[in-house]
């Protein structure tokens, strides 16, 4: 695997450069697909256009930032499928935060991908010293992710109102707390 890969034990969390987003973006899915040794689904494509389309804007605006950003969710098993995306929203702010976000797609949610996925971003992200604090913003309404955070060992620091997602509970995890 590339060196822009972080492995666990069952997955590959490739970056997805502002070249792969912007090709994504113009149909060129089995193109980023070999390159980054998955296949990507229509589905997986149209569910995640928005969040591309932000992303690569973003490192357009930042270059240093697109380490933290944008990888798939890819299974290490039989086609190599892409599940999900996972990423930070950009790299440590002053206080050393960063926040994490990940979806997978239904048929690959109750596998445990979503706590491995994280717990390894976590592992690569612990190794940045200026990285003191993991964050994640959840919708109340969230069973799903609320239990991973609970797991991993997360703190509910307050809330927010999200232009877009509406109300988030807000939860930190300082780094040397996490359970990676």
């Amino acid at each position: 695997m590339s060196l822009d890969t972080i492995s666990s034990e069952r997955l590959d969390l490739p970056l997805l450069s502002a070249n792969h987003m912007e090709a994504l973006l113009d149909g060129k899915v089995t193109d980023v697909g070999r390159t980054i040794g998955a296949t990507i689904s229509p589905r997986w494509l149209r569910d995640n256009a928005w969040l591309l389309a932000r992303r690569a804007r973003q490192i357009r605006d930042n270059p240093d930032a697109e380490r933290w950003l944008l990888r798939a969710i890819v299974v290490r098993r039989g086609a190599r499928p892409v599940a999900g995306t996972i990423n930070f929203h950009g790299g440590p702010d002053e206080r050393g935060m960063v926040e994490v976000g990940y979806v997978l797609l239904p048929r690959f949610r109750g596998r445990g991908y979503a706590i491995e996925a994280v717990r390894a971003l976590f592992a690569w992200a612990e190794r940045d010293t200026s990285v003191r604090v993991f964050r994640a913003s959840v919708s109340p309404k969230n069973e799903r992710s609320l239990n991973l955070i609970a797991k991993l060992g997360f703190v509910r620091v307050g809330e927010q109102l999200d232009p877009e997602d509406g109300l988030e509970l807000v939860f930190e995890l300082p780094v040397s707390r996490s359970s990676v």
